[in-house]
């Protein structure tokens, strides 16, 4: 057994926080194991919760869309949430379930050890960027984090869901720029480094 599913088996059992007394599936995350590039949502919703895998529902279907449309492979990228479980009737997760939950998101990092980290709307992004700003000031930039691994915020698909405008310059356009950007990156990138030290101090972001 892997040290990626060797960690998941143990996350199955967490009961660390009260989402795990209203949940019917841990929703680990899965993708492969030696991605590049990790997408960081939420937390898991209805049908996420009920199948056991992370963005299976509407927004999950819309974001396997927009990675088509830039010739990324679903199975060549990691997916998961900030939380493991869902939260009641989908509300934000708090700040303690957050910081309970995050210990196993850190260690799906240390062992995909990937180049970059595409946070999806604004709790992972305000999360790993340690900022109160919104997504729509910080998606499209490029963000160094720990290790050498960059972070790359773009709207949730949900987001998109809710804003289903096509004006030049809105949401969906933004996406379209953001997810080629984020195609030249991983085109771009050199070998991958092994087991990052998250300990690493946070850098001062790139504009």
């Amino acid at each position: 057994m892997s040290q990626l599913a060797k960690v998941q088996d143990q996350c199955s059992a967490c009961t660390a926080c009260a989402l795990a007394g209203s949940r019917t599936s841990v929703v680990f995350g899965e993708g492969s194991p030696d991605a590049r590039v990790i997408f960081v949502g939420e937390g898991p919703g209805e049908e996420e919760d009920l199948s056991g895998r992370p963005f299976v529902g509407r927004a999950g279907q819309l974001l396997d869309k927009i990675l088509e449309s830039a010739g990324i492979a679903r199975s060549s990228i990691y997916i998961a949430n900030i939380v493991k479980c869902r939260p009641p009737g989908n509300r934000v997760p708090t700040t303690e379930e957050a910081a309970t939950c995050t210990p196993w998101l850190m260690r799906q990092i240390e062992l995909i050890a990937p180049q970059v980290i595409v946070t999806l709307g604004n709790v992972p992004t305000q999360f790993f960027l340690n900022s109160t700003d919104g997504i729509s000031k910080l998606r499209g930039r490029w963000f160094p984090w720990r290790a050498g691994i960059e972070v790359f915020p773009m709207y949730h698909p949900a987001y998109l869901l809710r804003n289903p405008t096509r004006e030049p310059g809105g949401p969906k356009a933004q996406t379209w720029d953001d997810i080629r950007a984020l195609k030249r990156r991983l085109d771009g990138l050199g070998p991958k480094q092994s087991a990052p030290n998250l300990a690493e101090p946070v850098q001062e972001a790139l504009f």
